[in-house]
């Protein structure tokens, strides 16, 4: 781990049993609030995709939407948000999928990833790599192609990346 991630990993806060008992939750706003950690957490996301095509980032609402965006601005490239139903104006794109109590449904604009692109996934978290997933069917069901994902924090052992066909890149590890 770089020292940049180690100083990243200090600054995320542990707190138990939220937001149910026996789940350890692991609070990134003491990092957002430090001067200067945004920036460097979008450097370590960046540094995978350097020299690779990279068309479009796209944000899974709300937290990937902190870290898609100033990735996109990193990459030189355009920032689509995913968002919940109802959200997005214009024809839109739906994937359904499982949550571990019932389902959820996301959507992207229709037109927001033409066909062929290449795009990168941003998001705060990786658990159990359903939201990731279903992002990458909609950027599938648009054309477009998933070159990759960029997290800030991986659960290693909730076996997420297993879900996922694109390569994975996460700045800290649990």
């Amino acid at each position: 781990m770089s020292d940049r991630a180690a100083w990243l990993r200090s600054l995320v806060r542990d707190i138990p049993d939220y937001p149910v008992e026996g789940v350890l939750f692991r609070d990134i706003t003491p990092l957002l609030a430090e001067p200067g950690a945004l920036k460097a957490a979008t450097d370590l996301l960046a540094e995978p995709f350097a020299g690779q095509t990279v068309d479009r980032v796209v944000g899974i609402e709300a937290r990937g939407f902190i870290f898609g965006a100033p990735l996109a601005d990193a990459l030189g490239t355009g920032f689509v948000p995913i968002r919940k139903p109802g959200k997005l104006p214009g024809p839109v794109v739906s994937q359904v999928y499982e949550l571990e109590y019932g389902t959820d449904e996301m959507q992207v604009q229709a037109d927001a990833i033409e066909p062929g692109m290449h795009v990168v996934i941003a998001d705060d978290v990786l658990a159990t790599g359903g939201t990731l997933a279903a992002a990458g069917a909609l950027v599938e069901q648009c054309g477009g192609t998933v070159v990759g994902h960029a997290l800030l924090i991986e659960l290693t052992a909730l076996g997420g990346r297993a879900k996922l066909d694109a390569p994975l890149y996460s700045v800290i590890e649990y």
